[in-house]
């Protein structure tokens, strides 16, 4: 869950996980630990069409959240952050 200082979504406040409520470290708006933010705007062929559902998920919570996967993620190894 995200909060902004104004409506226009323009400088990050807060952040939270959604899941288990961890307030995630924020310094000047800039994220200071990693987080995994979903978002989805539903079609029509489900059962929340034109629904947009948003989250952001502690490590720690993504973590839990793949272990359950039937299928595992794809892994890949970056050399840089962009």
């Amino acid at each position: 869950m995200r909060k902004y200082t104004n409506q226009k979504h323009e400088e990050l406040e807060e952040i939270y996980c959604n899941r288990c409520g961890k307030k995630i470290r924020l310094e000047n708006g800039i994220l200071e630990e990693g987080i995994f933010h979903g978002k989805v705007t539903w079609g029509y062929f489900s059962e929340k069409d034109m629904e947009q559902h948003e989250f952001d998920l502690c490590e720690a919570c993504y973590d839990k959240m793949i272990q359950a996967f039937t299928i595992p993620v794809d892994r890949k190894i970056e050399n840089e952050l962009l």
